[in-house]
């Protein structure tokens, strides 16, 4: 076989060389020693999730702590699972997560010299390699039909082989230049096939950078390189890509760690030096007592529009993960409480390669100590966004309290102990609707040793002093001697002491007070949140709680 003049055959119409791609169209990146090139590579489907944004802190991480690039790059070549609106998606999704690229597709069009950045636009140059590959003998066309290829899998499973199109069952792998012209002339369809060096028995080594050294199986399967279109496989769009945009370490799941096999082979095929593999862990949860991957169908948590609707901080969020990606980020926080976060060495090494346990629990609580830092003020501004988009109802209300939301965020934030209670912008507006009477809503009930009736009296004594210049300590007294008279301890211990001789403590009746406001048992201080609220507003509410 002359395979040149196969190659022509094939492709009468490729006229420029791999070189020419090599040399002149993406010549080696001008980089400073040791930079990183990576690339975050999804499909437009439509949905981003929680693994997307882990690896692409990794890939961000590698590429800007060594002055390198991030890239963007759509995997755009199965049109069936194309949707509409899905790279904007993709894009604003990790911006807001403080995402961003150096390179590659976006929202207005492409940025950077080694596009394009989608797939789709890129059939000439994989042609080209293709062609390559034909021409060294690496490549051939397979004229197979669909039904003749379950044929060849019945007759693999009737000789309880593994199945697959190798060897013996490489139908058109030896055909001739004539057989091939013939097929041609017969306006037959054909794929481009990768011809396979390796065996069934065969092993290489390759190191991964989370992995270390790995021992794989070598990959013995001609497997289709180009589709009938001429649009790639992912298989050979990404050696191609990954090459020629000069990506040094390609970080993917775990689940792709079956494929590397064929991706080494045709980086070897071509001549060319593989990236660095870094292949991440599942991302985990518990369910019942036994780890389990995360799924789209279980659980809402797994796409980053859960993260978005509930309204995490994304400072809170990118925090989290580093806890996940590298095992010594809580210890560097913990040494380092208020430096940036980009100032933590994240490295490849400290990466869990047995499976990354994902909590939600834990997520909240490290969004609790993040929120601590941020100023009230921007608390306030990231409610009124997120609001604006997600809870259209509560918007206005926000807008037009500004100065009371601010105070509101603010109660119990100083001190040697401060509150710890804002997580999320859902939580966190339930947290102070009762300030709005559009949501004001009695949550909580009175203490079980205070019925509806004692309540009302309690609160009837209360309206009866209050006075909103009261300061903090006046206040209290007031309370103290309401509780006196109505038969309470003034003081807990006092009540501890001798039970008998109280229907309960001044805690009880601060807690009736305490509902009738703010409509639950537990909240910041009270007498701050009066003052916010204002007298008015704060005698309202304990009238319509008495009547």
């Amino acid at each position: 076989m002359d395979n040149k003049k196969l190659a022509e055959l094939l492709y009468p119409n490729i006229t420029k060389t791999i070189e020419y791609y090599e040399n002149e169209a993406y010549p080696k990146r001008k980089l400073p020693e040791g930079a990183k090139v990576t690339r975050l590579a999804p499909s437009p489907t439509g949905f981003i999730h929680l693994g997307n944004l882990y690896g692409a802190f990794v890939d961000e991480r590698l590429a800007h702590q060594s002055g390198g690039v991030f890239l963007l790059r759509i995997e755009d070549t199965d049109e069936k699972r194309k949707v509409e609106g899905s790279v904007e998606t993709i894009i604003t999704s990790l911006e807001y997560f403080g995402l961003k690229f150096d390179e590659g597709a976006g929202i207005e069009g492409e940025t950077g010299d080694y596009g394009p950045y989608f797939q789709s636009n890129r059939a000439e140059i994989y042609q080209c390699c293709a062609k390559y590959l034909v021409e060294i003998g690496r490549a051939y066309p397979c004229f197979c039909s669909e039904e003749e290829l379950e044929e060849l899998r019945k007759a693999q499973a009737d000789e309880n082989v593994n199945t697959g199109y190798y060897g013996k069952w490489a139908r058109d792998r030896n055909l001739s230049l004539e057989e091939v012209k013939e097929h041609l002339n017969n306006n037959e369809e054909f794929v481009i096939r990768f011809r396979s060096e390796g065996t069934e028995e065969g092993t290489f080594e390759i190191y991964d950078a989370i992995r270390g050294r790995l021992s794989n199986p070598e990959n013995y399967q001609d497997i289709v390189m180009l589709k009938t279109n001429g649009i790639p496989t992912y298989h050979f769009a990404h050696v191609v890509d990954d090459h020629l945009m000069g990506i040094t370490h390609v970080v993917r799941g775990e689940e792709w760690l079956s494929t590397l096999p064929v991706h080494y082979e045709i980086f070897k095929a071509i001549g060319w030096e593989t990236p660095v593999y870094c292949h991440t862990a599942h991302l985990m949860k518990m369910d019942n007592g036994t780890k389990r991957k995360l799924s789209k169908r279980k659980d809402p948590e797994l796409g980053l529009g859960y993260y978005r609707e509930q309204g995490y901080h994304p400072k809170a969020v990118r925090e989290y993960l580093l806890t996940i990606l590298n095992s010594n980020f809580e210890e560097w926080r913990m040494e380092n409480p208020d430096s940036p976060i980009d100032d933590f060495q994240f490295t490849l090494a400290k990466m869990s390669n047995s499976g990354a346990l994902f909590d939600l629990d834990k997520l909240n609580n490290i969004c609790k100590d993040v929120l601590l830092k941020i100023p009230a003020a921007e608390i306030y501004e990231f409610l009124l966004s997120w609001a604006n988009e997600y809870k259209k109802e509560a918007f206005e209300l926000l807008k037009s309290n500004k100065d009371e939301v601010i105070k509101l965020l603010s109660v119990g934030r100083d001190g040697n102990n401060p509150r710890k209670d804002l997580m999320y912008c859902e939580q966190i507006f339930d947290f102070i609707s009762y300030y709005f009477d559009e949501y004001f809503k009695i949550v909580d009930n009175y203490p079980e040793n205070i019925n509806e009736e004692e309540a009302k009296k309690l609160l009837k004594a209360y309206l009866n002093t209050y006075d909103h210049r009261d300061d903090q300590s006046q206040w209290f007294e007031k309370i103290r001697v309401i509780a006196s008279e109505n038969g309470y301890a003034a003081k807990p211990k006092d009540y501890k002491k001798n039970p008998d001789m109280y229907k309960g403590h001044v805690g009880d009746v601060s807690t009736a007070i305490r509902i009738a406001i703010i409509g639950r048992a537990s909240s910041p201080d009270v007498w701050e949140l009066q003052q916010i609220m204002g007298e008015e507003k704060t005698r309202r509410r304990i009238e319509k709680a008495i009547h």
